[in-house]
């Protein structure tokens, strides 16, 4: 049977690819402390599932394609709290952030057209955009440099007649980076003198540290109508498994587009809905208590990994997740060791693979993915476990003595 090329040439997901070796690991007895994926361990709101048990119609009914107004005015309001003015006009609800990225590939490409999006990036933009044709052009940053981006120059170098936008994290995953308003301003500019729009990916809004001032692109008006803000209540409100996002604009004509595409795939589920709508009156408390637990898990988690030999990151500012380079010859192997053949009293450790975080070929063979989703008791456990394997294992690359 023949496949298609396009789905021949997407990759497996680095974060979800080593899970056979996890569950034959626990199958084993072992115990194993999954650092691979964002999955929050904080309890979703109990609003969510107290709105669906309280909907009350007799007939489940299809949503609105651009979503329910009831959920699209919550959202407005959200962040017009963010001094980010979106009316319910400029939002349309998502399968998760996923759709909406999906859409806005969708959209603003046709195949063959290309997207510059700094590396590592999310995994699955690679999916998003080889399953439309369209090409990521990576701009790539580095962790000795905290993985902000580079000079201007360099960035407008890969521009092209096919270029159509610059899609970033910000704040980062994998990084954690959370980019300057210089940086911000630069990309503003070249989207301006290009005519491209700028993809944010904003879904860790909330996931700030240090006392930092958090910059939405939303915030910056002379580009308002070229900002598509991708964004999602699953890592705001612990709602992974909702699947409840949207695509947000005040380009109509853009928004118009995109409506169209919405149609063709009827709704978001009614249900996940109504929860969803719930979640936007959850008191800013919850969010603020949720911001200092993580930012107390970053504190152990880079805590431990500065004292480790040989490896190198730097402290994420926002998100929940570090990019680290090892001291080893290949972090993928790394992982699979660890699951196979290493343990402390029945215990390992689990993390994500960092080569697929790059389009460049050869990047992040060295780096690995860490999500610091575990309460700190855990964490420190995980990370001693780490640090025992790191010297334990075989392929381990002792790092370079200055002279």
């Amino acid at each position: 049977m023949k496949f298609s090329e396009r789905v021949r040439a997407l990759q497996s997901s680095p974060v979800r690819r080593l899970l056979p070796y996890a569950e034959e690991a626990r199958a084993k007895g072992k115990k194993i402390y999954p650092l691979n994926i964002g999955q929050p361990d904080i309890k979703t709101p109990p609003s969510f599932l107290k709105a669906i048990r309280d909907f009350s119609q007799d007939v489940i009914a299809y949503a609105t394609s651009q979503g329910n107004n009831d959920l699209r005015d919550a959202m407005s309001g959200y962040y017009k709290n963010f001094n980010i003015p979106l009316e319910r006009e400029d939002i349309i609800v998502t399968n998760g952030g996923s759709e909406a990225l999906m859409f806005a590939f969708m959209a603003m490409c046709d195949p063959g057209d290309e997207v510059l999006i700094p590396e590592p990036f999310y995994a699955n933009y690679n999916a998003f955009a080889g399953s439309v044709n369209v090409k990521v052009r990576p701009v790539t940053t580095k962790a000795e440099e905290g993985f902000h981006l580079p000079p201007r120059e360099e960035i407008e170098a890969l521009v092209t007649p096919k270029t159509r936008a610059i899609l970033v994290a910000n704040p980062g995953n994998p990084t954690g980076t959370i980019y300057t308003r210089d940086e911000m301003d630069m990309l503003a500019s070249l989207a301006l003198k290009h005519e491209l729009f700028i993809v944010a990916d904003e879904v860790y809004r909330e996931f700030v540290y240090d006392g930092l001032q958090y910059t939405s692109f939303g915030h910056l008006p002379e580009i308002a109508d070229r900002v598509i803000i991708v964004d999602s209540v699953s890592k705001r409100y612990s709602a992974c498994g909702a699947r409840i996002g949207c695509i947000a604009c005040r380009n109509r004509d853009f928004m118009a587009q995109v409506l169209k595409i919405a149609q063709g795939r009827l709704c978001v589920p009614t249900l996940e809905q109504v929860g969803a709508t719930a979640l936007y009156s959850t008191p800013k408390s919850y969010l603020e208590e949720v911001n200092k637990e993580y930012q107390s898990r970053r504190n152990t988690l880079y805590k431990a990994l500065k004292e480790m030999p040989g490896v190198v990151c730097a402290e994420p500012k926002g998100a929940f997740y570090v990019m680290v380079k090892l001291p080893v010859d290949d972090a993928e192997k790394f992982i699979i060791w660890m699951l196979q053949n290493f343990d402390v009293n029945g215990e390992t450790v689990m993390a994500s693979a960092g080569e697929g975080f790059y389009a460049t070929p050869g990047l992040g063979k060295q780096e690995f993915r860490l999500a610091y989703v575990l309460n700190n008791e855990d964490l420190v456990k995980a990370m001693n476990i780490l640090k025992v394997g790191l010297e334990a294992y075989p392929g381990r690359i002792e790092p370079a003595v200055a002279r």
